[in-house]
């Protein structure tokens, strides 16, 4: 089962999931997809999607995915990382009123350099980004808040 997580902001993601149905029709994915889907509406009958779920729900279909394809917000990544899931993650853009601004970015391409994700920085490169997950091992997350938190107040701080 795959899971998908595109957080809670009030902006829509429609186009990674637009991009997962095409996936799922072009063959790339073959099993289950499951979504939690936030403010993002979305109608297929490809896949389960869910608006908001308990944290326990949440965490029932973190240890059953085999993949986690997420948004590039910095929650549903590391919960992810910590119950040692491969993960394929995605930035939300500004361009696309998906955000406020394209701080996603750099968080992906952090934890990318450190090998404990996948990540890709256009929904396009999504079926490209499934065939490569399939051998790719992701280093273990260590956790070093203090450092990751610097680099995310020194990003938003430098934004103006």
């Amino acid at each position: 089962m795959i899971l998908v997580l595109l957080g809670t902001q009030h902006n829509e993601f429609t186009r990674l999931l637009q991009k997962i149905e095409d996936c799922i029709d072009n063959g790339f994915i073959n099993e289950k997809v499951i979504v939690q889907s936030g403010f993002t509406k979305y109608k297929t009958d490809k896949m389960e999607i869910f608006d908001m779920i308990s944290k326990e729900t949440l965490d029932n279909l973190i240890d059953e995915a085999n993949l986690i394809i997420t948004h590039g917000g910095v929650g549903s990544i590391i919960i992810a990382l910590k119950k040692h899931k491969k993960v394929v993650a995605v930035p939300r853009l500004h361009k696309f009123n998906e955000h406020v601004n394209d701080h996603q970015r750099q968080i992906i391409n952090v934890f990318n350099q450190k090998k404990y994700l996948l990540g890709i920085q256009n929904v396009e490169d999504l079926p490209e980004a499934l065939n490569e997950i399939k051998s790719f091992t992701p280093e273990e997350y260590k956790g070093d808040n203090q450092k990751m938190i610097k680099i995310i107040e020194d990003f938003i701080d430098n934004i103006k």
